[in-house]
């Protein structure tokens, strides 16, 4: 008998130590980042009933998600670390208390951490599979496509809108953010201030990726033109300038500097290389016209992986705008201060403005990059059969 009873407190003290009262996000190590790992999405949800205490929920348990209230789905990106995204606690909180509804916290950690970035990637539809399914049993349940909306940051941008796209854009809203890490509590802000006029930000126009077209993606907040009289972050301060527009305007940039004249015109550097072996770091890029007027832009917001004839796709933001570039210079960093420097072997360079689409594409051919070093050349114009 005692023997039993032994066995049994033994059972209920391993069951207490497994079993997570509150469920938190995964956390991992650089070791798993190098060895990487398998896909594993755990859904966790946050409602004024349970703010700081998450609840696991899955396709048959749903715990406390309420269908018949806007439903805001937290998607973060690449982790090559393995380490929590620090915006996730802010934003919920936030979330929580700007409006009683359900947030869920899409941890899909497991399969975000790498240090190849591609490997990441390729998982990304497979998530959106995961959270349709869920969607689905939301539905199925008398949820609204209207009441769900999607926050994806980087990577989870992009899962955003591949679920956006399997509903054929009917989803009620996606908000796509590339640049979050730097001043979190800031970008917290930002969209929380944009809730409150019923408009989405982003940081750059979200046609720019295919699969936000159907994902019923809009932005709102700051247009970008010459003056950019705008003092301060409120997206509201631009709601009846949007409105007077003939036809009224549902695009615009929210994209803001910090000093006058607050513009932000947006780049998209692509670049591919031919090195043998993968390089990981950071682009600086610099531009000048013939009058000798100069912007930079330090595209370090992530660290990008190039791999030998693939392009790699980066977000540059200015706050001048150059209308002819008579030279470009750019330097390549790995971010290390001791150790090796590397060479960056670049085939082709390619430099197209989001701004202005309509302005010719500029190219630059057979390029080596030494490590924090600036290397100036003079830009071509891009072939016209180059998309």
């Amino acid at each position: 008998m005692l023997r039993l009873y032994f066995l049994i407190s033994l059972l209920c003290l391993v069951r207490s130590d497994t079993d997570e009262i509150c469920p938190s996000f995964t956390k991992l190590s650089f070791h798993s980042a190098v060895v990487g790992t398998g896909l594993n999405v755990k859904l966790m949800l946050y409602s004024r009933r349970n703010p700081t205490c998450a609840q696991a929920i899955n396709s048959t348990v749903f715990g406390n998600l309420n269908v018949t209230k806007k439903t805001t789905f937290l998607v973060h990106g690449f982790r090559p670390t393995g380490s929590p995204p620090v915006w996730i606690g802010d934003l919920v909180q936030g979330l929580l208390s700007v409006e009683d509804i359900n947030v869920v916290v899409v941890d899909w950690n497991r399969g975000a951490t790498t240090v190849i970035y591609s490997h990441a990637s390729n998982k990304t539809r497979k998530v959106a599979k995961v959270l349709k399914e869920f969607i689905d049993q939301m539905l199925a349940e008398g949820a609204s496509l209207d009441h769900i909306y999607m926050i994806g940051v980087s990577l989870g941008a992009h899962i955003s809108g591949f679920v956006g796209k399997m509903y054929n854009g009917k989803l009620g809203r996606i908000t796509g953010m590339q640049y979050f890490k730097c001043d979190h509590q800031r970008s917290v802000y930002l969209y929380l201030s944009s809730l409150r006029e019923s408009c989405t930000i982003t940081a750059y126009p979200c046609d720019s990726y295919r699969d936000y077209r159907n994902g019923q993606c809009a932005t709102c907040g700051m247009p970008q033109k010459e003056s950019c009289p705008l003092v301060g972050y409120y997206a509201d301060n631009w709601k009846d300038y949007l409105r007077q527009k003939d036809p009224p305007m549902t695009k615009a940039f929210f994209d803001t500097a910090e000093e006058k004249p607050f513009c932000i015109y947006h780049y998209f550097v692509d670049i591919i290389t031919w090195n043998k072996n993968i390089r990981r770091g950071s682009i600086t890029i610099k531009l000048r016209d013939k009058a000798g007027n100069t912007t930079e832009s330090k595209i370090n917001h992530e660290p990008s992986t190039f791999q030998k004839y693939h392009q790699v796709s980066l977000l540059a933001r200015f706050n001048q705008d150059l209308d002819k570039v008579a030279a470009i210079s750019l330097v390549f960093s790995t971010g290390s201060v001791i150790g090796p420097k590397y060479k960056l072997r670049i085939l082709r360079m390619r430099l197209r403005s989001l701004t202005h689409p309509e302005r010719p594409q500029l190219c630059r051919y057979d390029l080596v990059l030494m490590e924090n070093a600036e290397t100036v050349f003079q830009p071509i114009l891009c072939p016209k059969l180059q998309m």
